[in-house]
C-alpha cells in the first residue's frame, strides 16, 4: 500500500520519499539499461528489443544512439522516427512524452524531476517530478537541457545548449539560458519539401 501511494506522488508533482520496493524495481531497468548501452553496434535486433523491454514505447523507425543513461526508462514514450544522438539523458521519475520525428543532438537532458529548496528535505533525498513533452517534428540541439513540467510546441527549433525552464509554443525558433522564443518560424520554413505556398 505505501509504494502505491509513493508511485501516485511520483506523478502528481507531490513531494516524495522513495523506499528500498521502488529502489528495487528500478534496479530492473538500469539493467536493461545496462545491457543495451553494451550491445555491439552490429546487434541491431538485439538492441530494439532491448528498448522495447526499457522504455514506455518506442516507436518504429526510432533510434537512440549509444551511450544513453535513464532513470527508468518505463516513463518514456517515443513516437515513429524520433532520432537521439549519443548520451541523451532522460530523467524520467514521471512522463516523457516525445512525439513523431522529433530529432536529439548530442548531450541532451530532458529532467522531470527536482528537489526541494529546503534543505531539511534534501537531507531526506525528498524528490517531487513535472511531466515534459515534445511535441512532433521537434528539433533538440546538442546540449539542450529541458527542465520539469515543460511542453515544447510541434515543428519548434532549440538552438544548442539552450536551457529551457518554460513552455515553448508551436512553430518557433528558440534558444538561450533561460531559452526564450527568438522569432516565428516562417511559412516557407514550415513547408514540407516539395510543398508550395498558397
Amino acid at each position: 500500500m505505501e509504494t502505491e501511494k509513493i508511485k501516485q506522488q511520483m506523478d502528481s508533482g507531490e513531494i516524495y520519499f522513495e523506499n528500498e520496493e521502488i529502489m528495487e524495481e528500478q534496479a530492473h531497468y538500469r539493467d536493461l539499461l545496462f545491457r543495451f548501452n553494451h550491445t555491439l553496434p552490429s546487434q541491431t535486433e538485439e538492441k530494439q528489443a532491448l528498448l522495447q523491454q526499457l522504455l514506455g514505447s518506442f516507436g518504429a523507425g526510432s533510434y537512440i544512439e549509444p551511450p544513453f543513461s535513464a532513470n527508468w526508462g518505463k516513463n518514456t514514450y517515443f513516437g515513429k522516427g524520433v532520432y537521439a544522438n549519443s548520451h541523451l539523458t532522460l530523467v524520467d521519475d514521471t512522463k516523457i512524452i516525445i512525439g513523431d520525428k522529433v530529432m536529439m543532438g548530442p548531450n541532451v537532458s530532458l529532467c522531470t524531476a527536482g528537489h526541494p529548496l529546503s534543505p531539511k528535505l534534501r537531507l531526506q533525498a525528498a524528490q517531487f517530478n513535472k511531466p515534459v513533452t515534445i511535441g512532433k517534428n521537434v528539433w533538440l540541439g546538442a546540449g539542450v537541457t529541458v527542465l520539469p513540467g515543460v511542453t515544447i510546441g510541434e515543428n519548434s527549433v532549440i538552438g544548442a545548449h539552450s536551457l529551457v525552464t518554460k513552455d515553448i509554443p508551436a512553430n518557433v525558433l528558440a534558444f538561450g539560458t533561460p531559452c526564450r522564443v527568438i522569432r516565428q518560424l516562417s511559412e516557407e520554413e514550415c513547408l514540407a519539401e516539395g510543398e508550395t505556398m498558397k
